[in-house]
């Protein structure tokens, strides 16, 4: 490994980066029973489990993210 390698952070640690506020699913309980979390960063959203954040993260494009919202919201789905 290079130290220009070496010295790049690594996607998991850019992820955490770029996606560091984070906001609980409206639909939650108070009991932190099942539910998301989203964040938004320029270009893209990513969704993750509350109950499981060290699993990771699923990522999409904010058009794609939108167009789900969308769908969702007029019942589509």
């Amino acid at each position: 490994m290079t130290d220009a390698e070496a010295s790049r952070p690594s996607s998991e640690t850019a992820s955490a980066t770029l996606f560091s506020s984070w906001r609980k699913s409206s639909y939650s309980g108070g009991t932190g029973g099942s539910c998301v979390e989203v964040a938004v960063a320029p270009g893209s959203s990513a969704v993750r489990d509350t109950r499981h954040r060290h699993l990771g993260h699923l990522e999409f494009p904010a058009v794609e993210w939108a167009a789900l919202l969308a769908a969702a919201k007029h019942g589509e789905l």
